[in-house]
């Protein structure tokens, strides 16, 4: 049987989920009975967000309600997974300004108290909301459960948060651009590969140069498939990069930059040079 409670609309969920869990009446955590394991999110990846395109990472669980509840009521549990940084609120009114929950899933059931889920979290960087609106917030996150059981009535019946010890790295995302000149260039000249790596600021929500990287040349000789590392070049306190090479074959150059514990890897598009 397929619980399909969580399918379908993302956006609203996210925010019927965040109500949920943030507005809830406050009342005394009380223990549920349920059970949420076998988290594993965006398939154990780090999660990359630049400052406007809503990222949903993969998420995936599994739950066990205690005695008394089937999973093919769904009104009467909600239980899920988010990621959070800072102190763990056990009030259901308390404040969680740094908090990252699913936008979306799905549940299989298993047996009348068992389930596999899967579906995604929810990163809108946008201004309006408070996922990631600093750039401290390209950190390790902790990993919560959110836990309730309802009566028949739809009253709560109990309510807890969980910590798990599943931790995962938000970076900001990069960009680089490449530009390789002369074309074309005379066999045995100097071709200059120029470009800029950026990454998002997640506080003004644009891309800003980021300097001080150490950033690989890359070259595709024509009719082959795959590119091999030429030199190694440091950005200046803007992003640009610059260095020359000397013109030997046709062939594509590209920057390739590998990232960080802060900032996601980037790689530009290619700039073709035909040498004669």
């Amino acid at each position: 049987m397929t619980i399909g409670r969580r399918a379908a609309t993302g956006i609203a969920l996210a925010g019927a989920l965040a109500l949920t869990l943030l507005n809830a009446p406050a009342a005394q955590a009380q223990d549920t009975g349920i059970t949420v394991s076998d988290i594993v999110i965006n398939k154990g990846k780090p999660i990359v967000v630049g400052t406007s395109k809503v990222v949903e990472p993969s998420l995936a669980f599994k739950i066990t309600l205690p005695a008394g509840y089937s999973t093919s009521d769904p009104s009467r549990y909600d239980a899920f997974p988010f990621l959070y940084r800072g102190a763990l609120p056990q009030d259901l009114a308390g404040s969680m300004e740094n908090y990252i929950g699913p936008g979306g899933y799905t549940c299989y059931e298993q047996s009348d108290r068992k389930a596999d889920c899967e579906g995604s979290l929810y990163i809108d960087p946008d201004r309006s909301h408070d996922e990631v609106d600093s750039n401290a917030d390209a950190t390790t996150w902790k990993t919560g459960v959110s836990l309730l059981l309802f009566k028949a009535n739809g009253n709560l019946a109990a309510h807890e948060r969980e910590t798990r010890p599943l931790t995962v790295r938000l970076k900001r995302a990069a960009k680089v651009t490449v530009d390789a000149s002369p074309e074309p260039v005379v066999k045995g000249r100097k071709i200059t590969v120029t470009g800029r790596l950026t990454r998002a600021d997640w506080a003004t929500k644009k891309y800003g140069g980021y300097g001080g990287r150490s950033v690989t040349l890359q070259f595709r000789e024509t009719g082959t498939s795959s590119f091999v590392t030429v030199k190694k070049v440091t950005t200046s306190s803007t992003g640009a990069l610059k260095t020359t090479v000397t013109a030997s074959k046709d062939g594509t150059w590209r920057w390739a930059y590998g990232g960080n514990d802060t900032t996601g890897a980037a790689t530009s598009g290619g700039d073709h040079v035909d040498v004669r």
